[in-house]
């Protein structure tokens, strides 16, 4: 049985007819939908970096904030929308800022839990640069918090990870917060 069915079944089982002018292409359309919401099980640290590290005698901290991102819940599968802030600090290597991005992207497009996600994109940054260290900040609205349950509309998920230097250097550390917090220009 292919996607699309499995999508009209869901929608007759709510008691909707799926022969229904609005609906008569709805299945086809949900099963494309999400594949594309899954799509970062096809995808790999190695496909998405594309050689995209170099060598660099920077040591500095190198930040990336406010990368969004669109996620679903894998207890409910609804979706968790938010914000990632993603720092390392180089040891011989730096990678292309757009990759950091595409890191949180690749994971994000997955059933996942927010405090997973942050780890992977720690994990995953690690791994691609050897860094001193690596620092994760994810801010979340979850739709299963929103939509149903406990309704709370207004509530933010806050997760982080620190690797390295960031959790052993405790001014390290704090830089990092500091410049995720001030306001973008």
């Amino acid at each position: 049985m292919d996607n699309a069915s499995l999508y009209k079944q869901l929608i007759a089982s709510a008691g909707e007819n799926v022969e229904r002018d609005g609906l008569k292409k709805t299945p086809e359309r949900a099963a494309a939908a999400f594949k594309f919401l899954t799509q970062g099980y096809t995808q790999s640290l190695d496909d998405i970096l594309n050689e995209a590290v170099f060598e660099s005698d920077n040591d500095e901290m190198v930040i990336v904030k406010d990368i969004e991102f669109y996620s679903m819940c894998e207890h409910h599968m609804l979706p968790f929308v938010g914000r990632a802030h993603v720092a390392y600090l180089p040891r011989g290597k730096v990678i292309g800022l757009s990759k950091i991005a595409r890191i949180t992207d690749m994971f994000a497009r997955r059933l996942q839990i927010q405090e997973q996600l942050t780890k992977q994109i720690a994990d995953a940054i690690q791994t691609a640069t050897h860094a001193a260290g690596v620092g994760v900040v994810i801010e979340a609205q979850h739709f299963c918090m929103m939509m149903r349950g406990v309704q709370k509309q207004n509530s933010w998920t806050i997760t982080s990870m620190m690797l390295g230097a960031f959790r052993d250097n405790e001014r390290t550390r704090k830089e990092f917060l500091q410049l995720v917090a001030k306001p973008n220009r």
